[in-house]
């Protein structure tokens, strides 16, 4: 939904299964347009959807000459929908088999990374009302662990610089005055918190030197749950981001937990242990070390982990969740992104709602559905924001 303040609002739909087309259609008239209806009183508001495609669903868009493209514009618009956004950085099957890394691949080093982003921009394009801003957001170039030399390294600077250039020939195609690609930072990622998001971006720039379009085009989608996770300070890498010229194409509304690692908050934490997506752990010390972990089950098998002062846990929770027995949320960095958000209101202008895990997140944190679960977060998120002037 658009917002007083003229920013949008939106979740994400890659809660919900999707693989093709044809599914994430379903998906949508079974889940979203249900989510809408409890989640707005006034039903003349134009409704956002913040769009996941993976790359099979993009190519089946693409591929009818513009035919289900139109059907898609003709179902938003008799749905009273609207387009601003879309999620492109799991390229294929998300739910339901063992992402973990793999939701990595392919990377930016690659041209498959490119040309999946490519149809997105394009899809949006079409899609999206003309006079507003559309985003993408990506993966953070690579997970850490993919990149072994330099070749890879300029690959990836190489594949979005071409897609610097291919957004400034669609914008000049289409008219539309604002395309901007979010790279996300997260933990263990190519670049995974501000230090590093600010070292990619003078990189990127290096590589063609006195080229600054990729100011207008390239950004970063600024999660709340994984800088949380990084224990990064909201407002501080929000200014420093905003000084240096590295826009915000997107933020995420999100959260994580925290906790000090005793025994039994550590039992509990261990139904939190599942196959499918990755849940990076940072531990800080009593000195303010920081120690990382692939994933969750690795630092609960960790003594060093657990002499830790504090972990902080990638695993998205719902918004309005309270915590609970020792686990808590990381809302404070979501309520901090906003207040800076109310305070410098054109730092960005899209905002989605973003808890993917509904499949695997143990009963105890679950609403009765998915529906009602993503209509709280509506409620909490709406209620912040009027808080700050921005409903």
């Amino acid at each position: 939904m658009k917002l007083k303040s003229g920013h949008h609002l939106a979740y994400c739909t890659n809660v919900h299964r999707g693989e093709n087309w044809s599914q994430t259609l379903r998906s949508l008239e079974d889940y979203t347009l249900k989510v809408k209806s409890q989640s707005i009183s006034d039903p003349t508001q134009p409704y956002a959807i913040g769009l996941r495609l993976s790359a099979a669903a993009a190519s089946e868009l693409l591929a009818s000459s513009g035919q289900e493209l139109d059907l898609f514009q003709r179902w938003l618009d008799q749905n009273n929908c609207y387009l601003f956004t879309i999620n492109g950085f799991p390229f294929g099957q998300f739910h339901g088999v063992r992402v973990k890394e793999q939701v990595y691949a392919p990377d930016w080093t690659t041209p498959d990374r490119l040309k999946y982003t490519e149809n997105l921009f394009q899809i949006i394009d079409h899609l999206a009302p003309k006079d507003i801003p559309v985003s993408v957001s990506t993966l953070p170039g690579s997970f850490k662990e993919f990149i072994h030399s330099k070749d890879q390294e300029k690959l990836i600077f190489s594949h979005v610089w071409k897609l610097v250039d291919f957004l400034e020939e669609l914008q000049q195609k289409s008219g539309r005055a604002d395309f901007s690609l979010g790279l996300e930072p997260e933990p263990l990622g190519w670049f995974e918190n501000t230090k590093e998001t600010v070292r990619f971006f003078d990189r990127l720039q290096n590589h063609r030197p006195g080229d600054e379009r990729w100011k207008s085009f390239i950004g970063v989608n600024y999660d709340t749950c994984h800088f949380a996770v990084e224990y990064e300070n909201a407002s501080e890498s929000l200014a420093l981001f905003h000084s240096l010229g590295i826009r915000i194409s997107k933020i995420h509304l999100s959260s994580a937990f925290k906790l000090h690692p005793g025994p039994e908050v550590l039992e509990r934490l261990s139904a939190f242990s599942e196959d499918t997506y990755l849940h990076q752990v940072i531990a800080r010390n009593q000195a303010g070390e920081l120690s990382r972990f692939k994933d969750l089950q690795p630092a609960l098998d960790s003594k060093e982990a657990r002499k830790a002062l504090e972990w902080r846990v990638h695993f998205h929770i719902p918004l309005h969740s309270p915590g609970c027995d020792g686990l808590i949320p990381t809302a404070d960095h979501t309520l901090d992104t906003l207040d800076f958000l109310a305070a410098n209101p054109d730092i960005c202008q899209h905002l989605e709602m973003e808890t993917y895990t509904w499949e695997v997140m143990p009963d105890s944190l679950k609403s009765s559905t998915v529906t009602d679960q993503l209509a709280k977060e509506y409620q909490w998120t709406l209620s912040e924001l009027n808080k700050r002037g921005m409903l």
